[in-house]
C-alpha cells in the first residue's frame, strides 16, 4: 500500500503550512505520509489532504486552505463552543490544529481526561497557534506603528530558513525538514509545558480555593501550598464554580511570603483591592511601624505585591487590606 501524501505549495515556505505539516505527522495515520511540495492542481488533487495551497477549504476531503477571499473562518466558527471568543482568522495550522488538535494532544498524553484535554487544546492555541494565526494573516496586534519590531519570533525563524538570493546551493525540501524540526520542537515544548507543568498547578489553585474560608472566615483571601502560576486558573474556577465573594488576594511563599492582589481580569494590573495607599513603597521596620503589623519586608509602589517574613504577617497584611478597604466603602 503506497504511503499517504500531504500536499502544500512549493516555493518559499512559511511557518503556518510547515507546522501544519509537522502536526499531522504526528497522528498515527500520517506519520508515514510523503510531503509532496507543488502548486500544480493535479499533483495536489492527487494528495490526500493538502494545506495551505489549493483555493479550497473542505475537511469532508481534507483541504485546507486560508488563502481565498471568501475565507473568514476562525476558532470560534469551527469549533463552535461558547468558550471559543477568538475572531481572529486561521492559517492552515490554525485549520489543521483545530480540526486535528484534539487527537494529536490524545496521542501524545493518551492520559488525560476530556476536561483536561480541553484545557491544554484551549491552552496551546491561545500560547502558541494564534500567534502563528495572526502573523501569517497580517493581523495587527494593536493599532498604530510599533516602537520597534520582533524579529526573533518562531515565523521569522522559519522564514531565515528559506532559500536566499545568494544561498542558491541550498535545497528547498531540505530546508523545509530543517523547519519542520524546528516548529516541531517548539510545539512540543507548549504541549510538555502545558501538561507537566501548567496543568498540575490548577490542582493547587483548586486546593486553595477549597481550603479558602480555613485561611479566612471572609473567603476573599487563599494560600497557596506552593508557588505557581495562578492567575489563569483562579479565574477560570472562579468563573466555573461561581466563586462569591471573589478573591481579593493570595498568599504564598517566594523567599519571604508573599501576598499579591487578584487583578480585576487576567491580564491586567488593576487589582480588584490594592493594598492600602498608605503602605505603598515603605519597606521593613517603616512599613511595619505605619502597618502595625510584624515583620513586614515590603510594599510595592504600585500596591499589587507586598512581602512579611512570616505567613502570619502577610495573612495578617491581607486581612488589614481587607478591613481598611471594606471600611472605606461603608
Amino acid at each position: 500500500m503506497s504511503p499517504l501524501k500531504i500536499g502544500t505549495h512549493n516555493g518559499t515556505f512559511h511557518c503556518d503550512e510547515v507546522l501544519a505539516c509537522y502536526m499531522l505527522k504526528l497522528l498515527p495515520q500520517y506519520q508515514d505520509a510523503s510531503i509532496v511540495r507543488t502548486r500544480d492542481q493535479s499533483i495536489l488533487d492527487s494528495c490526500d489532504i493538502v494545506v495551505d495551497v489549493g483555493g479550497k477549504y473542505d475537511p469532508s476531503t481534507h483541504r485546507y486552505d486560508h488563502h481565498m477571499r471568501t475565507f473568514n473562518e476562525s476558532i470560534s466558527t469551527v469549533i463552535r463552543k461558547p468558550e471559543y471568543t477568538t475572531t481572529i482568522k486561521l492559517s492552515s495550522a490554525g485549520l489543521v490544529y483545530c480540526h486535528f488538535g484534539h487527537q494529536i494532544i490524545k496521542h501524545l498524553v493518551p492520559e488525560l481526561n476530556e476536561d483536561d484535554l480541553e484545557r491544554i487544546f484551549k491552552k496551546i492555541y491561545n500560547t502558541f497557534i494564534v500567534e502563528i494565526d495572526g502573523i501569517d494573516n497580517g493581523v495587527p496586534m494593536f493599532d498604530g506603528e510599533p516602537l520597534y519590531r520582533i524579529c526573533t519570533d518562531l515565523c521569522s525563524r522559519v522564514g531565515r530558513l528559506n532559500i536566499q538570493w545568494n544561498t542558491p546551493h541550498l535545497k528547498e525540501d531540505e530546508q523545509f525538514s530543517k523547519a519542520m524540526a524546528m516548529v516541531g520542537e517548539e510545539f512540543t515544548y507548549f504541549v510538555e509545558n502545558s501538561v507537566r507543568s501548567w496543568l498540575p498547578a490548577r490542582t493547587i489553585i483548586q486546593e486553595s480555593i477549597n481550603k479558602r474560608f480555613e485561611v479566612d472566615p471572609s473567603g476573599e483571601i487563599i494560600e497557596m501550598s506552593q508557588s505557581v502560576p495562578w492567575k489563569e486558573h483562579l479565574f477560570s474556577i472562579e468563573n466555573e464554580s461561581n466563586i462569591d465573594p471573589a478573591i481579593k488576594y493570595v498568599i504564598f511563599k517566594d523567599n519571604s511570603y508573599r501576598v499579591q492582589g487578584v487583578p480585576q481580569q487576567y491580564g491586567s494590573f488593576v487589582c480588584r483591592i490594592f493594598l492600602p495607599e498608605q503602605w505603598a513603597g515603605l519597606r521593613d521596620e517603616e512599613l511595619s511601624d505605619v502597618a502595625k503589623i510584624k515583620d513586614c519586608v515590603f510594599v510595592h509602589s504600585g500596591r499589587f505585591i507586598g512581602g512579611n517574613k512570616t505567613r502570619e504577617g502577610a495573612l495578617e497584611m491581607a486581612r488589614q487590606a481587607l478591613k481598611i478597604e471594606k471600611s472605606m466603602n461603608k
